[in-house]
C-alpha cells in the first residue's frame, strides 16, 4: 500500500524509480486508480460511499439520506450486477428510512452478493446497512456503532430519558411544571412517539435484515435467537451513542465479519482507496462522494 506521503506525491509531476517522469494524476483520477485496481483484484462491483463527517465544518448533505438514490443510481447504472458488489463505507449514518431504500435497492440490483467493507467507521444507520451484507470486511482499526437513530445530532435514547426523567420529576414534584416547560418546548408536538417510533424501526429493520440476507442460509431456529441477542446489543444505548464497535467486539457478537488483514494485498488496496477518498475530502470541499470503479461518481460540496 503507498503510504499517505507517497499518495500525494502522485498529485504532483514527479521522476519515478527509473527516472521516468510522471505527469500528476488529478483527485479523482487518484481515487479511480486505486478503487480500479481493488477491482482487478476481487473481479466484484466496487463502490465506495464517503461522508466528510469528520472533517471539522462540514454539515451538508454528511448523513444517509433520500438523495443517496441518486448517487447510487449513477454508480450501478452499466455494471454487471451478476459479478456481485463490495461497497466501502465510510459513514455517520443518518435517516434509517432512506437506509432501507438503499438497502432494498441494492438487492434488488445484486441480490444477496453483497460485502461491506469498513475501512474506518460505519456508525448507526451505516452499522444497519452493515447488517444487510452477506459478511462485513473490517479492520482492527474499524468500527462499528449503536444503531439508535439520531435527531439533530442528538441521540434518540437521549431524547427518550429526557422525556423520562421529567415524567418522573412531575411525578414527585409538580412545581417543576414550569422547568420541564421550558426545557420540553424544543420539541415538536407527539415527538416522543416520533423517536420511540424510529427507535422500533431501527430495531426492526436490523432484525429483517439480518435474517434475511447475513443469515439467510442458516436454521430459522438458531437465527431468530442469534439476530435477537445481536440486535439488542446494537440497539442499546449504553453511555454513549458514539461508542466503537470493533472488529473484536462484532466477532463475539455473531456478526459475519470477516478480517481485513487476512488478505495482505487486499488489505492494502482497500487502505490505498480510503486514504484516496480522504485525501479528496481534506483537501477540498467535499461532504460526500459516492463512486464507482469506472470513475463514474456522485459528488456533493459544502457552500
Amino acid at each position: 500500500m503507498p503510504a499517505w506521503g507517497e499518495l500525494l506525491i502522485e498529485l504532483q509531476p514527479h521522476t519515478n524509480s527509473e527516472g521516468e517522469n510522471i505527469p500528476a494524476l488529478t483527485l479523482d483520477e487518484l481515487r479511480t486508480k486505486y478503487i480500479q485496481k481493488l477491482y482487478e483484484k476481487t473481479g466484484r462491483n466496487v463502490i465506495a460511499y464517503y461522508s466528510g463527517w469528520l472533517k471539522p465544518g462540514r454539515t451538508q448533505n454528511i448523513d444517509i439520506n433520500d438523495s443517496d438514490i441518486t448517487g447510487f443510481m449513477n454508480a450501478i447504472k452499466d455494471l454487471d450486477c451478476g459479478r456481485g458488489l463490495d461497497l466501502i463505507l465510510h459513514t455517520p449514518g443518518g435517516n434509517p428510512t432512506a437506509t432501507e431504500g438503499i438497502v432494498k435497492y441494492l438487492h434488488s440490483k445484486f441480490e444477496d452478493n453483497i460485502r461491506i467493507i469498513v475501512p474506518q467507521m460505519a456508525m448507526s444507520a451505516g452499522t444497519m446497512l452493515a447488517c444487510s451484507a452477506k459478511t462485513i470486511i473490517m479492520g482492527k482499526h474499524s468500527c462499528l456503532g449503536p444503531i439508535d437513530p439520531q435527531y439533530g445530532g442528538v441521540p434518540a435514547y437521549n431524547i427518550v430519558n429526557e422525556f423520562r426523567e421529567a415524567k418522573a420529576d412531575l411525578d414527585n414534584n409538580p412545581q417543576a411544571k414550569t422547568y420541564w416547560e421550558l426545557q420540553l418546548k424544543k420539541y415538536p408536538a407527539a415527538f416522543f412517539y416520533t423517536v420511540m417510533d424510529a427507535i422500533n424501526l431501527s430495531s426492526a429493520l436490523a432484525t429483517e435484515w439480518l435474517t434475511n440476507y447475513m443469515f439467510s442460509n442458516e436454521p430459522a431456529h438458531d437465527v431468530k435467537k442469534k439476530v435477537a441477542r445481536i440486535v439488542k446489543k446494537l440497539n442499546a444505548n449504553n453511555k454513549s451513542h458514539s461508542r466503537h464497535f470493533t472488529y473484536d467486539f462484532c466477532q463475539t457478537l455473531g456478526l459475519n465479519v470477516e478480517s481485513l488483514e487476512e488478505d495482505q494485498e487486499f488489505q492494502e488496496l482497500v487502505l490505498s482507496v480510503h486514504h484516496s477518498f480522504i485525501i479528496t475530502i481534506d483537501a477540498t470541499a467535499t461532504t460526500k462522494i459516492i463512486e464507482n470503479q469506472n470513475g463514474i461518481r456522485y459528488i456533493t460540496q459544502q457552500k
